[in-house]
């Protein structure tokens, strides 16, 4: 029977996919914490939830099984009131109340809602106004400053790449690099530890959310059933890449993982920000990532003796991948046809971020018509969505979405 979870491509056709529609938690960003919550602007809630369901419909017409992470979580926890009651605890520990009368005031707000409403309004973060609580000890006084909310909200949750990626059938939830976004994991955490799709059913956690050294699933790629992709980014240190290798050699069908030095810059800040792999042997770049060479520093991570890691470099890009991936040519498609200027524009939005649905055939924003013009004369089947909101948050199709099956090639 396959495992829940069985992903060995970037570009198998997509079958089951988990999202996450944008919800209060984005009309909860301020101009004042737009810095805090990783956020350059502001999205039009309404807008935002319309494109994000077109690109739901657009999946589900190709022949995925869309699951939503909030629906997920809330089947978890209404289920059972002890694991509804455990992740209570362990959401207001990382929110900073481990104990006390606002951790108990704030816990019987929760479980006074229905099990979605919860979920979503955890989600969405949870403003001072909203319970009913004066402070009664200095540390209390001390939370009732200028900052509106308890708890924050997690706006960057409808990028449901970086809290946890597929790797074969497994997967990673991941340590997040900053603060803000940590606890977006737990949520992935409790599905596949008791969600009765997941639970019991072989799926391997390659590497848990308990680590002092940082990974984001917008890093990870899997570029065949032996070969991966990492960024080593602002978001994904050398030292994880280290750690997931010795997990997944011997214990996995992948042997091999390229690690790719990417600048460290919120425009380029994961390794499908700047390159996704849309066909056997076809890939989107940035131009951006290239020395003025042609050139970018990569390593190569393979078992050695003794349960070592065996380390090589390379810099020619083209012919690594011609190498890894056994194909004689490689065709490297550049962001806004490699023009200084549209490219730069259209990196901004996303314009590598291609979300692969099928070999041959992607997902992408419409307003990077120049970058999606060059794909389609490249032989690429693009399909486009309306991107004028959802890409306020910086990330594209491939950012927005968690593959959870995808069929072998």
């Amino acid at each position: 029977m396959m495992s829940p979870i069985h992903v060995n491509s970037e570009i198998g056709k997509l079958k089951a996919v988990i999202l996450k529609r944008p919800g209060h938690e984005v009309e909860n960003i301020t101009p004042e914490i737009m810095p805090r919550l990783l956020f350059d602007d502001i999205p039009y809630l309404p807008i935002a939830q319309r494109e994000h369901d077109q690109f739901a419909k657009v999946l589900s017409d190709h022949g995925a099984e869309v699951l939503y992470l909030e629906n997920l979580t809330a089947d978890v926890l209404e289920a059972d009131d002890g694991v509804k009651d455990q992740f209570l605890e362990q959401m207001l520990s990382e929110s900073g109340y481990k104990s006390g009368v606002l951790h108990d005031a704030i816990k019987d707000y929760f479980l006074s809602m229905p099990t979605l409403d919860m979920v979503n309004k955890i989600m969405a973060g949870l403003r001072k106004e909203d319970i009913d609580f004066k402070p009664v000890t200095l540390q209390d006084m001390a939370e009732d400053q200028d900052y509106p909310f308890l708890m924050d909200p997690m706006p960057n949750l409808y990028f449901t790449r970086d809290p946890a990626a597929s790797i074969g059938d497994g997967l990673t939830i991941n340590r997040m690099t900053f603060a803000v976004r940590q606890r977006e994991s737990m949520f992935m955490e409790y599905i596949i530890k008791y969600h009765p799709r997941f639970a019991n059913k072989g799926v391997s956690v390659w590497r848990d959310r308990y680590h002092t050294t940082r990974i984001e699933g917008g890093d990870e790629q899997v570029l065949s059933n032996h070969v991966m992709a990492i960024g080593i980014s602002q978001r994904t240190s050398a030292d994880a890449i280290q750690d997931l290798a010795h997990s997944l050699f011997g214990h996995s069908n992948f042997d091999t993982i390229l690690a790719v030095h990417i600048p460290h810059s919120h425009a380029m800040m994961h390794l499908d920000t700047v390159f996704t792999m849309v066909n056997y042997n076809q890939f989107t770049m940035d131009p951006e990532i290239l020395d003025n060479g042609g050139q970018v520093d990569m390593y190569i991570l393979r078992p050695g003796k003794d349960g070592d890691i065996e380390i090589t470099r390379e810099t020619d890009l083209e012919a690594t991948l011609s190498k890894l991936l056994n194909q004689s040519e490689i065709d490297i498609i550049p962001t806004g046809h490699g023009d200084p200027i549209i490219a730069a524009r259209e990196q901004w939005n996303d314009g590598s971020n291609t979300l692969a649905i099928a070999p041959g055939e992607v997902v992408t924003y419409n307003r990077n018509y120049i970058s999606n013009d060059l794909l389609a004369s490249h032989g690429i089947k693009v399909n486009q969505i309306e991107s004028s909101e959802l890409s306020r948050g910086r990330g594209g199709p491939r950012c927005m979405s968690m593959p959870i099956v995808r069929e072998d090639l």
